[in-house]
């Protein structure tokens, strides 16, 4: 699928941040479905049991598709989670590129509902999860300069992605 546009990256978020030594530091893409799609790889920091990641990774993973499948329509626009199911399918392997979608099912002036993936090269779903999440201002969120957070715009060569 082809790649419209990509998305800011932040300094410090455990998926996004370009500073966070800990972080994935995922990219994410604006697809031509209005859907995000990211290419990644967790990496042994990121394990529960030796060979998986763990839940609570997998998870934010998700949620952050989910965010940021809002942000194809409103990037100015913040939002925070309130609820989301997460299924695990099968193990999520550390040490492997993966990829992931997230996609707005429902989104009105003050609610933005998501369905989001994480799949294998193969396109097998790894991780599945439907959240909900509340738009607020930014100043309800933090107090810090939220566009100062989201400073990294990294260029690179992707311009397809097969999700």
């Amino acid at each position: 699928m082809k790649v419209i546009e990509k998305q800011r990256n932040s300094r410090m978020c455990i998926l996004c941040g370009m500073d966070n030594e800990y972080g994935l530091k995922a990219p994410f893409y604006n697809m031509e479905d209005n859907s995000v799609g990211t290419l990644f790889t967790f990496d042994e920091r990121h394990q529960s049991y030796p060979g998986r990641v763990h839940g609570g990774m997998i998870t934010a993973m998700l949620d952050e598709l989910g965010f940021r499948a809002y942000w194809v329509f409103e990037p100015q626009v913040l939002a925070v989670t309130t609820s989301l199911e997460t299924k695990f399918r099968k193990p999520v392997p550390y040490g492997v590129p993966l990829k992931g979608k997230g996609i707005v099912t429902m989104s009105n002036s003050h609610f933005v509902k998501s369905h989001t993936e994480i799949l294998d090269m193969d396109g097998n779903v790894l991780a599945s999860a439907d959240l909900n999440y509340i738009k607020l201002p930014a100043e309800r969120i933090t107090d810090a300069d939220y566009h100062e957070e989201m400073c990294y715009y990294i260029p690179d060569d992707v311009r397809e992605i097969d999700i």
